[in-house]
């Protein structure tokens, strides 16, 4: 198939990538230039390359594509979102009845809502689907989470069974948010698988015994209750510095667990091991002794491995004033 991709940041690049790989047609808009200059790069010693196009706006991008044209957004949510899809000169201006938008990001799922009872109005199919994986899932395939305008969705199948490959997935739950609100509960699950993790291994790291951590992980990893994908993180991420020594624990947080937090108590549902791990979350930004704590910098440790997200390392040098 063709589409049209915006975005090529951490996971945007990546599932561009992916795509062209698979024999489909790409025509990218970043407003950063430079990462269009590098994928043109990653890709120039494949004999796909030339599946790769780019556009010099949003607009030119739209023109570029074949009726019905399919548009992907892999942006921020909030305002990076709402301005290249509704904003002046966004997505929104150029579409036409019967083509395909997808918001690809980390939407708060009453923006998708919003956003998709305004395309279904001028007959476009417009879809949010959380996308999952991290950065491995390039390899390892995406876990699709979609929701919006069912014909959409089935007409996007072959893109999504090539992003899903070779052991990801891809499933419809819905209109409007849908999709959305499945992938928010997925991410506050998250936070406190990470938490758990963070604090076993800080317990651990305490005992009396001098453990090796390593050891710890690779054992869990065979077979226990705790294997999966976040021990297998975990490994990773002591392989790379066994003590984390290098890095402090301040965890940064995309907000996607405050709103699964906010409608919880709407519902009127218990999530006190998610709001816990939240507010561990919010005082490692403020406090350096959860900051210095083990857990704290396992949790980072762990959203670096799995997404990219930026760590903060420590500061090794020496003050001559001390």
């Amino acid at each position: 198939m063709k589409l049209g991709f915006i975005g090529l940041g951490r996971m945007g690049n990546r599932m561009v990538m992916k795509l062209l790989s698979e024999g489909h047609e790409v025509v990218v808009w970043n407003r950063t230039r430079e990462r269009i200059s590098n994928i043109k790069n990653q890709i120039s010693k494949f004999n796909w390359k030339d599946n790769l196009k780019a556009a010099e706006s949003i607009e030119d991008l739209v023109v570029k594509l074949e009726k019905p044209r399919i548009v992907w957004l892999m942006l921020p949510a909030g305002q990076a979102t709402e301005e290249n899809l509704m904003g002046p000169g966004g997505v929104a201006e150029y579409v036409e009845a019967g083509d395909v938008v997808i918001d690809g990001g980390n939407a708060r799922f009453s923006d998708t809502q919003r956003r998709y009872e305004y395309f279904q109005g001028k007959g476009i199919k417009f879809l949010g689907i959380g996308v999952s994986g991290g950065i491995i899932a390039a390899t390892d395939g995406y876990p699709l989470m979609a929701g919006g305008n069912v014909e959409g969705y089935e007409y996007l199948k072959p893109i999504l069974d090539s992003l899903a490959k070779p052991g990801g997935g891809h499933e419809y739950f819905g209109e409007g948010g849908a999709g959305h609100f499945v992938k928010m509960v997925h991410n506050g699950i998250e936070y406190g698988i990470m938490q758990s993790i963070g604090e076993g291994f800080g317990v651990l790291e305490k005992s009396p015994y001098n453990l090796d951590l390593l050891g710890v992980a690779k054992l869990y990893q065979k077979g226990t209750l705790n294997s999966g994908f976040m021990m297998a993180r975990t490994i990773e991420a002591l392989e790379k510095d066994p003590k984390l020594a290098q890095i402090t624990g301040y965890i940064d947080a995309s907000g996607e667990g405050d709103w699964m937090i906010e409608q919880a108590k709407e519902e009127e549902v218990p999530v006190e091991i998610i709001e816990a791990s939240r507010d561990f979350r919010s005082r490692s930004r403020q406090d350096e002794a959860v900051s210095g704590s083990f857990a704290a910098r396992m949790v980072a440790a762990l959203r670096n491995a799995f997404g990219g997200h930026e760590v903060k390392k420590k500061d090794t040098r020496i003050d001559p004033n001390s």
